[in-house]
């Protein structure tokens, strides 16, 4: 086989809103970062070890557009895309790289509540004549894997 392979399938939880550019000719870009979090228990002092993970995802122009409306911090989202490094050089002239997961598609594994919940935490009191966005009902897709032991 001599094709190539380049996607990523990540299931996490929003660490900020999405922030959008707009460009001149109607496109636009939004990104985010995501954590995910890999928990398990050390065998030597039998204590629960939890390291995070932050990616920074970009999507492009209807899914950006999408994901700003619906989506805020905290809330739960796969997303399937393909990693792409940048290089750019800093005010010093040092060439610096940034990694980023191009989004291509997203399902929102957050519910309504959850979303509320995590939009009323986030934010402060709303007056009580405004009236919110609502987000659309999906139904968890990921397994309790919070006995895993394994390292990986």
């Amino acid at each position: 086989m001599s094709g190539t392979l380049n996607k990523v399938m990540l299931i996490g939880h929003l660490g900020d809103e999405v922030k959008m550019h707009y460009f001149e000719g109607g496109g636009c870009v939004g990104r985010f970062p995501l954590a995910t979090n890999e928990t398990y228990t050390n065998k030597q002092t039998n204590e629960r070890v939890t390291n995070t993970e932050w990616h920074n995802i970009v999507v492009r122009n209807k899914g950006a557009e999408i994901c700003e409306k619906y989506l805020s911090k905290g809330d739960k989202v796969y997303i399937e895309g393909r990693l792409k490094t940048r290089k750019w050089q800093d005010d010093s002239g040092n060439d610096r790289y940034s990694t980023e997961i191009q989004c291509t598609d997203f399902t929102f594994l957050s519910t309504k509540s959850e979303s509320d919940a995590n939009a009323q935490v986030s934010s402060a009191p709303s007056s009580a004549g405004v009236q919110s966005e609502t987000k659309p009902e999906a139904p968890v897709a990921s397994p309790d894997d919070t006995d895993d032991d394994l390292p990986f």
